[in-house]
């Protein structure tokens, strides 16, 4: 069976992706598991970018098709902010309670109507030999006042989705998988990935 590396230390990502991609015929491996340590640096300007950039540096250091992804949620009275700095957005070292605390802070005086967001995801599926192919997703969204739910991770309890009248944090995993960024991108990895394998 091949093996498929999932490049992100994020436990919360390596669940869902192993959840939105099962039943393909693939091994999933982290970079944990592989004894692959320290970071590829996230430091261009675009999502694009940065995946690319941490799924073709994974897919040479493993020798393995690699799949990497970067994502970020855009706050449109933030101007897009935080963007591609959402993973860093309270600093190097803070928690993803941190991050959304920040970021309540600085909607403190937006009322509910103008606290329109998007998350964005882009995932890089790179071959061995340096192949690159990407995926997007996008979800749209209001910011809530305090956050609600014990699913998720990062952002998802302050991300109120108008359609469930839920917040990500609270929509259940099957759900989530379908309709947020991540999972959008993803289905059409799940094909992609399909076809390498000669799947019909």
């Amino acid at each position: 069976m091949n093996r498929l590396l999932l490049a992100t230390s994020n436990k919360g990502k390596i669940t869902e992706y192993i959840q939105i991609l099962n039943g393909l015929p693939y091994e999933f491996v982290n970079l944990k598991e592989l004894g692959i340590k320290g970071n590829v640096k996230e430091d261009y300007s675009t999502y694009k970018e940065n995946a690319l950039h941490k799924a073709t540096e994974y897919a040479r250091l493993s020798g393995l098709m690699t799949l990497a992804d970067d994502s970020g949620l855009e706050v449109d009275a933030l101007d897009g902010a935080p963007g591609v700095l959402s993973a860093r957005y309270a600093g190097e070292n803070a928690t993803d309670a941190d991050r959304v605390n920040l970021l309540l802070s600085n909607l403190k005086d937006v009322p509910l109507e103008k606290r329109t967001a998007k998350f964005v995801c882009v995932i890089a599926l790179t071959l061995p030999e340096g192949k690159s192919e990407l995926y997007y997703g996008e979800c749209s969204g209001l910011i809530t006042f305090e956050p609600s739910g014990e699913n998720g991770f990062g952002y998802d309890p302050v991300f109120y989705i108008p359609e469930f009248k839920k917040t990500v944090a609270e929509l259940p995993p099957e759900i989530k998988n379908r309709v947020s960024h991540r999972g959008k991108a993803a289905v059409s990895v799940y094909k992609a990935l399909k076809e390498l394998a000669g799947m019909k």
